[in-house]
């Protein structure tokens, strides 16, 4: 093996070795990136093709930044550290909860669990933290909140100097985002479910959730240096200006999720079309009067 190819593996080798390697994330990771290929090929649909590039996607930036350099990178420079949190809680969880992943993963279970999780009833009080969560109001208020929460100066600094408050910030960005995304990307028509909110609903609250997060970002990229001191140290280590470094990280907790809730609602509103057509076609089917034309499906497709 040459020197070049030493030093790749080298490269390679530290990159994939984070900071703090949890042990039960990894096999987390891994063990939900199986079941969720062993599904694929069980289920082998042509349709289920972008739905994985997403979900896959999601998974390998959850993985990406929690259990690589790139955390500990996250831990050193502002700016990494949002771009960081900005996959947690926006980018990865909506990718993962745009896959509807639940049919494949479904699949991918061995069929004695299976049939045992379909006969399961979550209990009670569960079942009514996750219908809370999936308020608007609430799901919408947590979303900014949390971020305004972690990126309060002395809450901040209290997380990123203890590994319990750090832990505890990343898992509830990323456990949060993906709860807000999931009820948001919900392809059911309206009223299916409980937590199956109205079109314009889920709109008005994406939109909401806009002013808070351009209000924090244009807030830290606007004030004076030095907003989070605890980062110096590493900013003069790898020879990035603290207003630089606190600026960009502002910026991309301004522009990017803002620009997410106009893809989020790109996403709703194609989400209200197709239930039209759906609607459209199960009337035109009702009128029919041929008894032997084809019947017209009035379900919403999930891919």
């Amino acid at each position: 093996m040459t020197d070049a190819a030493h030093l790749c593996l080298a490269d390679t080798l530290g990159f994939l070795n984070p900071p703090d390697p949890l042990i039960g994330l990894l096999a987390a990771y891994a063990l939900i990136a199986f079941v969720y290929i062993r599904g694929l090929a069980r289920r082998r649909r042509r349709a289920d093709i972008t739905p994985a590039i997403a979900f896959l996607s999601g998974l390998v930036g959850l993985y990406l930044f929690t259990q690589t350099a790139l955390d500990g990178l996250g831990q050193r420079l502002f700016f990494v550290h949002r771009l960081q949190h900005l996959v947690l809680h926006h980018l990865a969880p909506f990718l993962i909860a745009l896959a509807l992943p639940s049919a494949v993963l479904a699949a991918g279970l061995p069929s004695r669990l299976r049939r045992c999780l379909a006969r399961a009833s979550a209990p009670r009080l569960l079942r009514l933290a996750y219908r809370t969560l999936q308020q608007p109001a609430v799901g919408g208020a947590l979303f900014v909140g949390l971020i305004a929460l972690w990126l309060t100066p002395a809450v901040h600094h209290w997380a990123m100097a203890s590994r319990a408050g750090y832990w505890l910030m990343n898992g509830s960005m990323a456990v949060e985002g993906l709860a807000f995304w999931w009820f948001m990307l919900d392809p059911r028509a309206p009223g299916a479910s409980p937590t199956t909110h109205g079109i314009g609903t889920r709109i008005a609250v994406l939109w909401a959730v806009m002013p808070p997060q351009i209000a924090i970002g244009a807030m830290i990229t606007l004030s004076p240096v030095g907003l989070y001191p605890g980062y110096a140290a590493a900013e003069q280590a790898y020879g990035v200006s603290s207003a630089i470094d606190q600026q960009i990280g502002g910026l991309l907790t301004w522009i990017p999720p803002a620009m997410m809730s106009v893809i989020g609602t790109l996403v709703i509103m194609r989400f209200a079309f197709a239930h039209e057509r759906a609607r459209v076609r199960s009337e035109a089917g009702h009128d029919d009067p041929d008894p032997a034309g084809n019947p017209t499906s009035s379900r919403l497709p999930r891919s």
